[in-house]
């Protein structure tokens, strides 16, 4: 009798186990559909937070009917990423804190072939390994005017990208310093002047090569700005033949 008493208690124990295990991952399961749910319903409102305002649309609705065009707000990197970090104080869950830009694949999300980037009042291009790229302010231009035979992106278009990592990292150093294309002077990092057309070529390996020409619409009291902006060439994918690091 005391067997029987003990081995229905072991089946007892055993069953409430069992039901107990099935009932969490039940409740994990509901937990992460929630989590995905909360991220939809984030994502919805980071994308409103970092539209540009319908004023800025109506201003630039003749443009913005054109094909490889857009629109887009920059975050200022020292405020919603890497300062909020520091602070342990993260708002915004996209990577790079909404401060990048990719015109090949129309994101934000640092990393996808990020070409623009918006740092305590300077645009920056060229941001990971031996990516670079070059900028140049054309002062205020109307984009209109601007075609790839344009002085400045003719020269960018004819550029020819580094084939070897060496070069590219070469090419990176002399632009930081200003590089020299048919007489004008290009950099990797300008300050942002409002009212002001910039173009920018974007060497991103294996992922995009692009040509833009854009304007700093206006600039919000957060420090983000309004840029609008045209795709003027678009290269094939670079390749980089990679520096092979020698074995001790």
């Amino acid at each position: 009798m005391k067997r029987v008493f003990t081995a229905t208690m072991l089946f007892t124990v055993l069953a409430t186990l069992s039901i107990g295990v099935c009932a969490q991952s039940a409740s994990r399961d509901d937990v992460l559909k929630a989590i995905a749910a909360k991220r939809a319903e984030l994502q919805q409102l980071e994308d409103q937070f970092l539209s540009p305002a319908e004023q800025d649309r109506a201003a630039y609705k003749e443009l913005l009917s054109q094909p490889d065009t857009g629109l887009i707000r920059l975050l200022p990197r020292e405020v919603y990423e890497s300062e909020v970090y520091k602070k342990n104080q993260k708002t915004l869950t996209i990577r790079g804190g909404g401060a990048y830009y990719s015109f090949a694949t129309l994101t934000h999300e640092y990393g996808y072939g990020s070409d623009l980037e918006l740092s305590s009042g300077y645009l920056s291009v060229g941001f990971a390994g031996a990516d670079y790229g070059m900028l140049i302010d054309l002062g205020e231009v109307s984009l209109d005017e601007i075609t790839s035979d344009y002085p400045g992106a003719r020269s960018l278009a004819d550029y020819a990208a580094a084939k070897d990592e060496s070069q590219a990292r070469a090419e990176h150093r002399q632009i930081q310093a200003g590089r020299i294309l048919d007489g004008a002077t290009f950099q990797s990092r300008l300050p942002v002047k409002i009212g002001s057309t910039f173009l920018v070529r974007s060497i991103n390996y294996d992922y995009t090569d692009v040509l833009v020409a854009f304007r700093v619409a206006r600039k919000d009291i957060d420090g983000s700005v309004i840029i609008a902006w045209k795709l003027l060439k678009r290269f094939p994918k670079p390749e980089l033949v990679r520096t092979v690091q020698a074995a001790n």
